[in-house]
């Protein structure tokens, strides 16, 4: 099968380009910035470059995307060119090609302000039948991408498959108060709590997006690590974290205090993979109690994959305050 991957230089880009080069398949990649793992040097809003790159393909795992990092330092309109029209030209070229499965990886971000309740209210409880309502040009033009695939799965027949991620960049914490108050892992392992995934697990549901994809038509899946929390769990998650973790996980309390971290006192969501887990035949392997197992045995919160990849940074420029300058 030849694939073609979109943002082959960036962090999940190469994450899929690593695991795809392992495999029988012909992975090939198109990115802005040249990379070991980058065929085709070029932006994805050229549609004759898109076109020549479709050539022979079976199946488009499409990554490529300004995120929310972006959002301070490029115009709306560049978010626009690429995340809505090169999602467009990749669909037309794949449709005309009669390509087998595309699969598009979204974000948790999309959900924008639905995943943040009242004050007062329970933790909110994030399905794919919550609705978007995006606070940003990147939740809005990721939304709008979303339904470009279910347009054309409609009215092409093209299976396509919108993957939901949530956080799993290397980078340190975009929020001042995170940063100063917890150490870079001990703040990505409270994470996996509710709002992160490993990309191997990332990588696992792209690619079995891509078999399943014909089966489903088109689908909407969130993908994050599994949560250990209940919807009985909701109110005290918003006042006394720490307390529900010690339930689910209680082993996590030696390990914390050996290493002088701390747990967030609350959160104000969780994410559901139930669905990704039921129809794509997901098994992520990389969630809370996994990761602290994995560090009571002197091990790495990170996957091998995720530490071979690294960081990759968002911008070129060094920002005085903070990895990226927050709109």
């Amino acid at each position: 099968m030849k694939i073609l991957v979109t943002g082959s230089s960036g962090h999940l880009g190469e994450a899929l380009m690593r695991s795809l080069q392992a495999t029988t398949h012909e992975a090939v990649g198109i990115d802005a910035l040249a990379s070991p793992y980058t065929r085709h040097v070029g932006s994805i809003a050229d549609r004759a470059l898109v076109a020549r790159c479709m050539r022979g393909v079976d199946a488009v795992l499409h990554t490529a995307t300004l995120h929310k990092p972006h959002v301070a330092t490029h115009s709306r309109q560049d978010f626009v060119d690429t995340n809505i029209t090169g999602t467009l030209n990749l669909l037309e070229e794949a449709a005309a090609a009669g390509v087998g499965a595309f699969v598009f990886t979204s974000t948790t971000s999309a959900f924008g302000r639905a995943l943040t309740p009242p004050p007062g209210a329970p933790a909110a409880w994030v399905t794919e039948d919550v609705a978007p309502v995006p606070k940003n040009i990147y939740g809005a033009t990721k939304v709008a991408a979303e339904d470009l695939c279910e347009l054309f799965q409609r009215q092409q027949g093209l299976p396509c498959i919108v993957l939901r991620t949530s956080r799993f960049f290397p980078e340190e914490d975009d929020q001042r108060h995170v940063r100063e108050r917890y150490e870079d892992a001990n703040a990505k392992v409270n994470e996996f709590l509710h709002r992160r995934v490993d990309v191997e697990d990332v990588v696992e549901a792209h690619l079995l997006a891509i078999d399943r994809a014909a089966g489903i038509g088109f689908g909407r899946y969130i993908i994050s690590a599994s949560s250990p929390f209940t919807r009985e769990d909701l109110p005290t998650l918003r006042t006394d974290l720490p307390a529900v973790v010690a339930r689910h996980v209680p082993q996590f309390e030696a390990e914390y205090a050996r290493r002088g971290w701390r747990m967030f006192p609350e959160i104000d969501r969780v994410y559901v993979n139930d669905r990704a887990r039921a129809e794509l035949g997901w098994q992520p392997r990389h969630d809370f109690q996994a990761v602290i197992e994995r560090l009571r045995t002197g091990g790495d919160h990170r996957s091998a994959l995720a530490q071979a990849i690294g960081s990759k940074g968002y911008h070129a420029t060094v920002f005085a305050d903070g990895p990226y300058p927050v709109e």
